[in-house]
């Protein structure tokens, strides 16, 4: 018991060390590598709330970016001179997580009795009315400024403090993008600590046996349609936290940041981890959201070496790559690429 106990000591002391060395490692190669870490974890926080409505309640959600675009809105219209309105961080993310619950709640309300492909296209749907929503509302009364967005957006700001430009904390210079970091650190680990404990209780286990087989959990007395908004509701206040910190980070919001691409992205973040399972969406997300980045910097400078001139746009082999991979994982690793135990053992069940 005791060496466990130091053998779990020493990996969370090394993991912190690692997390908190971080940010200036990635400051060697630039602050964009910076801020591909801080979008980074803001998709680990996507795909931890997408995580509850299909991993744990096995509810197909492929307008789950909408909630995105609440979080994003709320803090723009709330803290910029769009409205004269410059709400702290405290009063701001709140609203933003509230107004995404209401959101998903909205959006689970009536598919509560569709599941499977059904499901899915009225969530891409429900997506789709979102963004073109905020597009269009600009007359007779502007509200989001249209097409044109949202600009001059406050940054977070604790008192004094702003998480903007650069500061010096006990002699070391830290930029923005690496405050930042930090910021969302912190705020990933209370997400993560939050899923393991919704996961091991009372309503993950409900959600799991919705999951598994609706008409059976009902028999046995489960709320599965209390226990289904809740699923939406819980997964969408995660999304609208995500999009407050996101629209404070880029000063600026507009309805293109919220398409369709984006919900499949974190959806495939979800499936390629592992549905489900923590520690997997955490890869999938990392992995789909660093890797594509490090092919758009280096895959170009690689085919000027090797052919002397730009034969393929980094973009598109990106989108190609992106796919490839994602063909591959399912065709091999159906259950993600770290699945979890229970998931494993069906499978296995499956094909024997």
């Amino acid at each position: 018991m005791t060496s466990r106990f130091f053998r779990s000591a020493v990996g969370i002391g090394l993991l912190a060390v690692a997390l908190i060395a971080l940010p200036f490692v990635a400051a060697l190669g630039g602050q964009a590598w910076v801020r591909i870490l801080d979008f980074a974890i803001l998709y680990i926080f996507l795909a931890l709330g997408l995580n509850i409505v299909v991993g744990f309640a096995g509810l197909l959600d492929l307008g789950y970016i909408a909630f995105y675009a609440v979080g994003a809105y709320t803090w723009a219209l709330l803290a910029s001179p769009h409205f004269g309105l410059h709400l702290p961080i405290w009063v701001i993310l709140p609203i933003g997580a509230s107004l995404a619950c209401l959101a998903g709640v909205v959006l689970g309300s009536p598919t509560l009795k569709l599941r499977g492909d059904y499901l899915a296209i009225v969530t891409l749907g429900f997506g789709e009315i979102v963004r073109i929503f905020l597009n269009n509302l600009n007359a007779p009364i502007n509200i989001t400024n249209g097409p044109q967005g949202i600009t001059l957006i406050d940054p977070v700001a604790f008192g004094s403090f702003k998480f903007s430009g650069t500061t010096q904390i006990f002699g070391l210079a830290l930029s923005g993008p690496q405050k930042y970091y930090y910021l969302l650190v912190t705020l990933a680990i209370l997400v993560v600590v939050i899923n393991l404990r919704l996961q091991h209780s009372r309503i993950g286990r409900a959600w799991q046996a919705i999951r598994e087989d609706e008409v059976a959990a009902k028999a046995v007395g489960i709320n599965t349609r209390n226990i289904k908004l809740l699923a939406f509701a819980m997964g969408a206040s995660f999304g609208g936290i995500a999009g407050g910190i996101f629209s404070a980070m880029q000063g600026f919001v507009s309805p293109e940041s919220f398409s369709l691409i984006e919900s499949i992205m974190v959806l495939s973040m979800v499936v390629l981890g592992g549905m489900g399972h923590i520690p997997g969406v955490i890869l999938g997300a990392v992995l789909l959201s660093i890797l594509p980045e490090a092919l758009r910097y280096g895959i170009g400078p690689l085919q000027t070496a090797v052919f002397g001139k730009m034969l393929v746009d980094p973009e598109s082999l990106r989108m190609l790559a992106f796919g490839l991979a994602l063909v591959l994982v399912m065709r091999f690793k159906p259950a993600g690429l770290w699945p979890s135990p229970t998931r494993q053992r069906e499978l296995a069940e499956a094909k024997s």
